[in-house]
């Protein structure tokens, strides 16, 4: 299995692949992958990380599990291969952005062109078993995901944080809020979006206003 990760997260994250758990996480996840048919690509379970370098880190945006149909996932949380139907969050995501920015709903859905920009993509649980949802869940991934987040929160500043749906806040008590920005509200799944838990949170331009007050470069959404 191709399991790379960029240097750039390879020398901040290395003493958490030393640890024995993610051994072992790395040991289930490539049997898993010998027996079953899984997502994402193996050369892409890294693929956040791989697009967004540590350095240019500006957002990070929390989802729970990969996709788990055909051709789907690639590495990048509510993000689906390009030519690919936009599932119901992505959709709701493009909504919310189309009337806090007034920016038109894009045809490809995509989102390698924002982890290029700094926004970090991340599943809690970054591989799963296709049709399965949640399948790879609590074998390891989401201590060395909380971990990940650790890190940004201590060795970053400035970070905003997007946590949509009560699994992304309860990864949020990692996070120092003297240090960072933390945009909290309901999940953009159409159970909670029909809620009015979702539409007018304005996450969009709230980021960019926190970015360029910070004299960051603001994200192209």
């Amino acid at each position: 299995m191709n399991l790379k990760i960029t240097d750039s997260w390879k020398n901040i994250l290395q003493a958490e692949f030393e640890k024995p758990y993610f051994e072992q996480l790395i040991n289930y996840v490539k049997e898993e992958y010998a027996i079953n048919k899984c997502y994402p690509e193996p050369n892409q379970i890294f693929e956040a990380f791989n697009l967004c370098s540590f350095e240019d880190l500006k957002v990070v945006i929390i989802g729970q599990d990969p996709y788990h149909g055909e051709g789907q996932a690639h590495g990048l949380c509510f993000s689906v291969n390009e030519g690919v139907a936009h599932p119901p969050s992505l959709k709701n995501i493009f909504k919310e952005i189309e009337t806090d920015l007034a920016i038109p709903y894009p045809e490809s859905g995509n989102l390698e062109r924002w982890a290029k920009e700094g926004v970090l993509l991340l599943n809690a649980t970054l591989t799963v078993q296709s049709k399965n949802a949640g399948s790879h869940q609590n074998k390891g991934w989401e201590q060395f995901t909380d971990a990940v987040i650790t890190i940004i929160s201590e060795k970053k500043e400035h970070v905003i944080f997007l946590l949509w749906g009560g699994y992304a806040k309860k990864k949020g008590k990692k996070i120092d809020q003297k240090k960072h920005c933390v945009l909290t509200c309901g999940h953009p799944s159409p159970l909670s979006a029909n809620r009015g838990y979702w539409f007018g949170n304005k996450h969009f331009s709230k980021t960019n206003n926190y970015l360029k007050n910070n004299y960051l470069p603001v994200i192209k959404w």
